[in-house]
């Protein structure tokens, strides 16, 4: 049974209390600033969780979190890859201003000492990391980076990947023996985290970036039953006939050839069945990590945030992988649990437009820490106190990974979303795509040369020029970026851009 709100049910729960209640708390004059868990998944798309609408699923724990919290509907990651995510999430700013990107640099010292860990830690708290941390630090262009180990308290992260077996992560072998497989382990990381800190009288900040559900497919064999033999509903937009309106253009690089290779095509329940098994046993890790927070007896002071760095196509339109700025790719699940709200407005849903620049300045604010004007994202604390408000109109999307075809500057709004495809070498034209969301969320007719959508194709470029403004006003000067300013702008010919993306 689930019992999150109840935290002094359990001995060591009273124990911990009374520990708290003789320890003196850091920070501002006796004030009680709340803890943090920010829980991170990776490829997880929107509907692989049954509170957002999936009756083949089972995530009980991220369910239970949603029916005390504030579920988010239109929550978008800016860059639908995990590289870029990442810095985009700790650091509340667009990837052309964090620079950091595969195939462009890592994220340089003095971003980074901006990100909310780093802030945090400096402000009192007692910060943890532990999964794939998906990017490196830098004090100057053009090298490798490190991984910023030192920046917190306690570490379980690691390089690149990282790896689903536990022995082969070294800062997370001690748990290799209970837990052979990385997504359990992180989960009783974080039980064990958040026990040390409960005793340690400090506030704290635990980050978890889960590698589940990225492939290589690796399923914990202790869930083999979960889903052994069962067959999923396909979503109405699956298959090649329902992505005939996409531009050529999305069609280039890995996303589309993996609609078989990866089989979809042919193998769609077994795939399906590995896919959601890997999400299953993040969702253990998240029963875990709550259950920790009750039995430490701090579950009614922290705020539980869980989300995903991207999302996944799983077959929609006859695509595979991610990277694309269609829904599946692009918006995400996000959940936000804070105990102190005493129950208000749990179980809501908030259909504001929000993205992963919002982390940084959310956590932030929670934590009483002024918020950087670097920043791009907006707090959502607002939003959990009025669902039904909003923070935004617009949101930008990027690629500028992966072929070049592919690269794409995007605009969402609560109701509508502009793709413009501006690559036109050879016999490719630019492409414009619109989709009214409000009325067509699976993305299955092209509105942008439909009558009935013309005020709505032209609020949405005007949006798509102000993005790429700031872009042309903000990109940093390093690892490729500035560029794009030039190759994204719809009313310069192709012909003065081609030079600029040439190897």
């Amino acid at each position: 049974m689930i019992t999150y709100p109840n935290p002094r049910n359990s001995v060591v729960g009273l124990l911990l209390t009374l520990v708290l209640f003789v320890l003196p708390r850091t920070g501002d004059a006796g004030e009680q600033r709340p803890n943090i868990v920010f829980l991170l998944s990776d490829d997880q798309t929107a509907y692989s969780v049954g509170s957002y609408g999936n009756p083949d699923v089972q995530t009980p724990h991220m369910d239970r979190l949603a029916s005390l919290g504030v579920s988010f509907d239109h929550h978008y990651d800016t860059t639908a890859i995990c590289m870029a995510s990442r810095a985009s999430i700790m650091t509340g700013m667009y990837e052309y201003k964090t620079g950091c990107n595969f195939e462009h640099g890592p994220l340089m010292r003095e971003h980074f000492d901006r990100s909310y860990p780093v802030l945090l830690r400096k402000a009192g708290y007692r910060t943890a990391f532990a999964g794939k941390f998906g990017f490196l630090v830098a004090d100057q262009p053009k090298v490798r980076g490190v991984l910023p180990e030192e920046d917190f308290d306690l570490w379980g992260g690691g390089p690149g990947q990282t790896f689903y077996a536990t022995k082969k992560n070294d800062s997370m072998k001690a748990y290799a023996k209970d837990y052979p497989h990385s997504t359990r382990a992180y989960g009783a990381f974080g039980r064990e985290f958040i026990q040390s800190s409960a005793q340690s009288g400090k506030p704290f900040c635990l980050s978890i970036s889960f590698k589940a559900p990225h492939r290589p497919v690796t399923p914990d064999p202790e869930f083999d039953h979960v889903y052994q033999g069962k067959t999923f509903k396909k979503p109405a937009n699956y298959g090649r006939e329902h992505g005939a309106h996409f531009s050529r253009q999305s069609q280039q690089g890995r996303q589309f050839v993996r609609f078989s290779e990866w089989g979809y095509e042919n193998d769609y329940d077994r795939v399906m069945a590995l896919y959601h098994q890997q999400i299953y046993a993040v969702d253990v890790a998240v029963g875990m990590i709550m259950t920790a927070l009750e039995e430490a007896g701090v579950v009614d002071n922290t705020v539980v945030i869980f989300t995903s760095d991207n999302g996944f196509l799983c077959g929609s339109h006859g695509y595979g992988s991610k990277v694309l700025p269609y829904e599946e790719a692009s918006r995400v699940p996000l959940i936000i649990y804070d105990p102190r709200a005493k129950g208000k407005n749990a179980g809501s849903r908030s259909a504001a437009l929000t993205g992963n620049i919002d982390f940084a300045p959310t956590i932030l604010e929670l934590a009483g820490v002024p918020i950087p004007s670097s920043t791009d994202g907006k707090s959502l604390l607002p939003l959990y106190d009025d669902p039904k408000g909003s923070v935004r109109d617009f949101l930008a999307l990027i690629n500028v990974w992966g072929p070049k075809e592919v690269h794409s500057l995007s605009v969402v709004s609560k109701d509508y979303k502009y793709v413009f495809w501006n690559y036109g070498e050879g016999d490719y034209e630019p492409v414009e795509e619109l989709y009214h969301l409000a009325e067509d969320r699976l993305e299955m007719n092209n509105e942008a040369t439909n009558p009935d959508h013309k005020a709505a194709l032209n609020r949405l470029r005007g949006a798509y020029d102000q993005s790429l403004a700031n872009w042309k006003n903000q990109a940093v000067p390093y690892h490729n970026y500035q560029k794009y300013g030039v190759v994204f702008d719809r009313e310069i010919p192709w012909e003065q851009k081609a030079a600029l993306i040439k190897p």
